[in-house]
């Protein structure tokens, strides 16, 4: 009954423990109207969504399949994907190139969409090229809807929206934040509107009206229905997607293309590092309030790299000096930058590296790696640390030099974290080329129990895949100067035999440059072209166009790269693929541990820590060989080792790999076993350890 009130604003500051108050004056009826005014809008828009979600169910109920006719094995992948979204579970589905996986997947989860009242839809990749064959999909999909009636949003990345990289994302600071909820409403209509949202349709949305596209792109996470982006936005921990779906109770769907990367991108989402020499740096950076607490924490880390026998050390728990340390500096970073909004720079990303390694210490447990690696370091910088006796090069090395040290939080199971986020889904897809056996995904991502496997037939006859082992060549690290001559003869007749374009997969970049050298000098009538170590994308795109329809050459690459997987070279652009490796890592002290703790955990018989991997980089380079239904092509296995029932077990089924034919001269058997050491090379271990 009050005709007036005063209301109230109070800004507490935590540092000075000061209050600052703005008080204003209002009317009873200014109340009344600004409170009709704000669910006037909220109303308006609320109906506005109610009318969307009706049309896009009708028109996803009513949605016919674009290309008319499914390919050969596409309609059995749709079948159990459509299985999967309706019945709420996990699917592994290992879909061979050529059936058109894309779209195999996208029709029967929007088709399921309506049926189970989902709220969105994740369409996630492990690398960028397969979100452009998600997006021109999609474009299909929604043209097939009633009026349109379907939200494609693309998720992007903050530093590849962000317009001021050098500002803060503060309005103090950046001219696209300052006002942003104020101008935020006509832009997100707009953009709705728009209905198939891409990075440069947000990006021209957003500065029409003056805002940042990356925060616009965060906003319409929650009015779009196809959400089309990487796997670090539902399974980073800070992943954005997550949060809201959690925050918001979003029944939400997702499909995980290129599958078979998840693990190792899930163990980089999981891992931090911290080197002394950073903590160094940013001690002395920062302003004199903040250098006692990160001189602490720089002497607990030195203190525990100096306390190892070893250069190379695994420690089971975090010691409570580091662990007390960190957290310190981490608040006390923290406290900083809450009191400098409008900061940037070395700093602040330090601040954001620190809080990362804090919380994974943390969480520390047989799922990762803890371990401290000492190097030698550059001289330490001139501005030493203001009175401290610790700076950079706090080890000493056997040569009275300076040493640094990195401590590695190193994920090697990703399931603990992963796992309640699969459980949180009402339905998820994970499909590949290369995704078995079954039961390392599931294993290692932390799948539920009940996860459904479909391995899809081929779309093409077998014998149109050629596939050859060079059972007499060894590519072991020991003997590939035996086998040099061996291998490159083995590409030399295969050309001449049937000329056309080629990849040749090698271990590394000096075993490709040595086997490109060798079949230069004595073949320099066949073309060829190398994958360098540092390739721009031009460099990238210039290496592939080489591959032209009826071309003759051989382009020489790194197994595992940018050119083993998601590559398309249909037809005559590309007619076979030597692979001259097994593809396993390389021995070191960390594989050698990481190999330890996987094998402790799932047995060593199973080959997850290694073989598996290994085995299914070389099927995903096999993969570039036929790309339509019409290709056909030619294989070469180039190693013993592929003889071996281990690795045969772990090769596609419908491989037709011809029998052994003897030629001589064959390269000898490891003499014995091969002793681990920074000489080895990345495919040593397989036949060279008894219990393999």
């Amino acid at each position: 009954g009050l005709q007036e009130l005063t209301l109230a604003l109070v800004y507490f500051d935590i540092a000075s423990q000061t209050e600052v108050e703005l008080r204003e004056l209002f009317s009873a009826a200014d109340l009344e109207a600004a409170l009709a005014e704000r669910c006037e809008r909220f109303e308006g828009w609320a109906e506005q969504e109610s009318r969307h979600r009706c049309a896009r169910d009708a028109g996803l109920a009513a949605l016919a399949f674009p290309p008319g006719a499914f390919r050969a094995g596409q309609r059995i992948l749709a079948e159990a994907v459509y299985r999967a979204a309706t019945a709420g579970r996990c699917l592994l589905a290992q879909a061979p190139t050529g059936i058109g996986k894309t779209v195999g997947t996208l029709f029967p989860m929007l088709r399921a969409m309506p049926g189970q009242r989902l709220d969105k839809i994740a369409y996630l990749t492990c690398k960028g090229t397969g979100r452009l064959t998600a997006l021109e999909a999609l474009e299909g999909l929604r043209a097939g809807t009633a009026g349109q009636a379907l939200r494609v949003l693309t998720m992007v990345a903050k530093d590849q929206a962000c317009e001021h990289p050098d500002k803060a994302c503060h309005g103090d600071a950046c001219p696209l934040a300052r006002g942003f909820y104020d101008r935020l409403p006509a832009a997100r209509e707009e953009a709705v509107a728009a209905g198939f949202l891409g990075a440069e349709t947000q990006r021209r949305v957003a500065l029409r009206h003056g805002i940042c596209p990356y925060y616009l792109g965060q906003e319409l996470l929650r009015w779009a229905d196809v959400l089309v982006g990487d796997v670090n936005h539902a399974f980073d921990p800070n992943g954005a997607l997550w949060g809201l779906s959690q925050s918001q109770g979003w029944r939400l769907g997702m499909l995980v293309d290129e599958a078979h990367n998840l693990v190792d991108r899930a163990r980089q989402m999981y891992s931090a590092e911290l080197q002394l020499g950073q903590i160094a740096a940013a001690a002395a950076a920062a302003p004199a309030a903040l250098r006692p607490v990160l001189e602490r924490l720089g002497a607990a880390a030195s203190a525990l790299a100096e306390a190892q026998d070893s250069a190379y050390a695994v420690l089971d728990t975090v010691p409570d000096r580091l662990a007390t340390a960190l957290l310190a500096a981490s608040a006390a970073l923290g406290e900083h930058f809450q009191r400098l909004p409008t900061a940037v720079g070395p700093l602040l990303n330090f601040h954001f590296g620190l809080q990362h390694f804090a919380r994974l210490a943390e969480s520390l447990g047989e799922h990762s790696l803890f371990d401290i690696q000492r190097g030698n370091a550059p001289p330490a910088p001139s501005k030493s640390v203001r009175g401290s006796r610790w700076a950079p090069g706090v080890t000493s090395g056997a040569n009275g030099g300076s040493e640094d040290a990195t401590l590695s939080l190193r994920n090697v199971l990703p399931a603990p974290f992963l796992r309640p986020r699969f459980a949180a889904l009402q339905g998820v897809v994970l499909f590949s080329a290369t995704l078995g056996p079954p039961d390392y995904p599931t294993a290692l991502l932390g799948l539920p129990a009940n996860t459904a496997w479909l391995d899809v037939p081929p779309a093409f006859p077998a014998e149109h895949l050629q596939v050859r082992v060079a059972d007499r060549i060894s590519t072991r690290y020991a003997h590939r100067d035996r086998s040099l001559q061996a291998l490159v003869d083995v590409i030399a007749d295969q050309f001449d035999a049937h000329s056309g374009n080629y990849l040749a997969f090698f271990s590394s970049h000096d075993y490709l440059q040595q086997a490109a050298a060798r079949l230069a000098a004595g073949r320099p009538d066949i073309a060829q072209w190398r994958q360098d170590r540092l390739m721009e994308t031009r460099a990238r795109q210039d290496f592939l166009d080489r591959f032209v329809p009826g071309g003759r050459g051989i382009g020489f690459a790194v197994l595992g790269g940018v050119f083993a997987e998601g590559v398309d070279l249909p037809g005559s652009r590309l007619i076979g693929a030597f692979i001259a490796t097994l593809g396993l890592p390389p021995v070191s002290p960390v594989q050698s541990q990481f190999r330890a703790r996987i094998d402790a955990i799932f047995g060593a018989e199973q080959g997850y820590a290694d073989l598996v991997p290994a085995l299914q980089k070389v099927v995903q380079a096999a993969g570039r060989v036929l790309r339509t239904p019409e290709d056909r092509g030619w294989l070469w296995l180039m190693d013993d080792r592929y003889r071996q029932p281990e690795v045969a077990r772990l090769l596609p089924s419908w491989w037709q790999i011809a029998p052994t034919e003897p030629t001589e001269p064959r390269t000898p058997p490891p003499a014995a076993t091969q002793t681990e050491g920074a000489s080895c090379g990345p495919d040593e271990a397989l036949g060279d350890n008894a219990a393999r």
